[in-house]
């Protein structure tokens, strides 16, 4: 059973046997993390059980949370927080509370109105798998997968993203779609179906061949023509403009294209992944701190704010591409990335009762909504990063 203490012991914060290199990590004690982290994640048992008030946000301007039902895309990251914070602290308090969490967003299997099946889905009942095998955690994976599976295009060789703006675009294909595809990765596992498998393997072929720039950063988004099948435009949604490198963007290619290697042993995707964190991790307008501005072609860099979202997920993804590549650089970032998010600029107050982690997350400039708030995502990809460098431990 573990203990949070012990978690930051074994990645080699303030602990007797550390290495004198990792002590430039280090910005609080021990027991100052213990107690930060320790005092948030109560805060999240704090929150009430209602199937219609999943925590997304928080606004520090109206000091009201943002809930949402179990439809909305970040649903599965608010129930795999408490699976994840269990998997840390051996807490069973957050078991019970992931399950019932989790059980709330089952409906969404059949909701084929959306690409997000994996977020909701898979962050939820894969992380829940994770603890336990649960039959019908395996059933609801496959069932959501034949669901997305009807997105899938065999003509675009790819799974359409959005339904709305459908006067503008035909077939919009979205960056963070490659995030849904370890669904599909898993559920062939599970039911042994090949067919979740290519439509997996198809849609990052596509998107490889046309998403990404000479540079190795991303588009948002691509709308295809529905009957030629090519490229009918490359624009964005949430980046400050077309052209633009939208961070958190770049974290869902780094860390798709691994997840797709994990499955694939395809060099190509390992290849795609090492290219664009490359990009990522050694720009000229990263902070020292390795937090990004929310878009790293603003012209306003640097008086923007950052992103936590687009630094934790990139930090995930760059644990498991460290395990593939053996390059130390990724390692650094992603510790960099823990311990800066531990200091008391990124971590929420002990005293301030809403169920999240951390501040500072950006989320959707289209919309100016949730620019610099906790975001749920933000927490569950700290959180996941936390739980692989703790697993790389163990290897």
């Amino acid at each position: 059973m573990f203990r949070v203490s012990f978690l930051f012991i074994i990645l080699g914060f303030a602990c007797v046997s550390c290495k004198s290199e990792d002590k430039k990590y280090t910005d609080l004690s021990k027991l100052e993390i213990d107690a930060l982290l320790n005092a948030r994640y109560s805060q999240l048992l704090d929150y009430g059980v209602d199937s219609m008030a999943f925590a997304r946000s928080y606004s520090t301007e109206t000091k009201t949370i943002n809930k949402r039902p179990s439809k909305d895309w970040t649903s599965g990251f608010f129930a795999g927080n408490f699976w994840q914070i269990y998997m840390l602290t051996g807490n069973k308090a957050f078991k019970e509370r992931a399950k019932i969490w989790t059980a709330f967003v089952e409906k969404e299997k059949f909701n084929g109105g959306t690409h997000d099946m994996g977020f909701k889905i898979f962050c939820s009942f894969g992380n829940g798998l994770t603890v336990e095998d649960n039959q019908d955690y395996r059933d609801i994976i496959v069932k959501s997968a034949r669901t997305l599976s009807t997105r899938y295009n065999p003509h675009i060789q790819s799974i359409r993203s959005w339904d709305f703006n459908k006067d503008k675009w035909q077939f919009p294909v979205i960056i963070d779609n490659m995030m849904n595809l370890e669904l599909l990765f898993e559920a062939a596992k599970i039911s042994g179906d090949s067919t979740f498998y290519s439509i997996a393997v198809n849609h990052a072929n596509t998107t490889m061949k046309n998403h990404f720039r000479k540079d190795h950063s991303t588009w948002h988004v691509l709308d295809y023509d529905t009957i030629s099948g090519q490229v009918r435009d490359r624009v964005t949604h949430q980046g400050i403009n077309d052209d633009s490198a939208w961070a958190r963007g770049q974290g869902w290619a780094i860390n798709g294209y691994t997840t797709v290697y994990r499955y694939t042993k395809d060099k190509k995707y390992l290849d795609r992944a090492i290219n664009t964190a490359d990009f990522f991790i050694n720009h000229k307008d990263l902070p020292e701190d390795g937090i990004p501005y929310w878009d790293f072609s603003h012209p306003d860099i640097p008086n923007i704010p950052r992103d936590v979202s687009a630094a934790t997920v990139v930090a995930s993804g760059l644990v498991e591409l460290y395990q593939y590549t053996k390059n130390e650089a990724y390692l650094n970032y992603s510790k960099k990335v823990v311990n800066s998010l531990k200091s008391t600029n990124y971590i929420l107050p002990k005293d301030l009762n809403i169920p999240f982690i951390l501040n500072h997350s950006f989320g959707d400039w289209s919309k100016r909504h949730e620019m610099d708030e906790p975001i749920v995502y933000g927490d569950y990809y700290f959180l996941q990063t936390l739980l692989r460098l703790r697993d790389l431990e163990k290897l």
